[in-house]
């Protein structure tokens, strides 16, 4: 269960950061562009955080029940702050992870309670590229 949890967490990453890239993207293009706030803008922004909290979920199952990684570094939590890849399973990558998921979902909500479409664009841009951000700094890029 551990391999196919990780596999799929490891694949659903992609399409995470392809949709946070997309949904940064066209929020400052349209920012700076001045355009029209479109239906296509709110659908980026909402599959983008779909995807997101697959991937809690998924992380969630692997930190919490299947990760042989993550049981070790919960078993001895002071030990694991000294070895990096423990330190980076058990902390660094689910806190980058937790806030780029609360960007996520700012840069989908808050544009929905503004009338003008600057405003709009400005935030999906802001906490959609801060969470794209996070994303990429807190990937295991060398890991499957």
């Amino acid at each position: 269960m551990y391999a196919i949890v990780l596999i799929l967490h490891s694949l659903i990453r992609w399409l995470a950061l392809i949709l946070g890239i997309a949904a940064a993207g066209f929020a400052w293009f349209g920012w700076l562009k001045k355009q029209d706030w479109k239906p296509l803008n709110r659908k980026l922004g909402a599959y983008f955080t779909i995807a997101m909290d697959l991937q809690l979920a998924l992380g969630l199952l692997l930190y919490l029940a299947f990760s042989p990684i993550t049981r070790a570094a919960l078993q001895n939590f002071s030990a694991a702050m000294s070895a990096p890849e423990l330190r980076f399973f058990a902390l660094e990558h689910p806190l980058s992870m937790i806030l780029a998921l609360i960007f996520a979902h700012l840069a989908s909500i808050l544009p929905k309670r503004q009338s003008a479409p600057s405003a709009k664009f400005r935030l999906a841009a802001v906490f959609s590229t801060l969470a794209v951000l996070l994303i990429l700094l807190g990937t295991p890029w060398m890991r499957p």
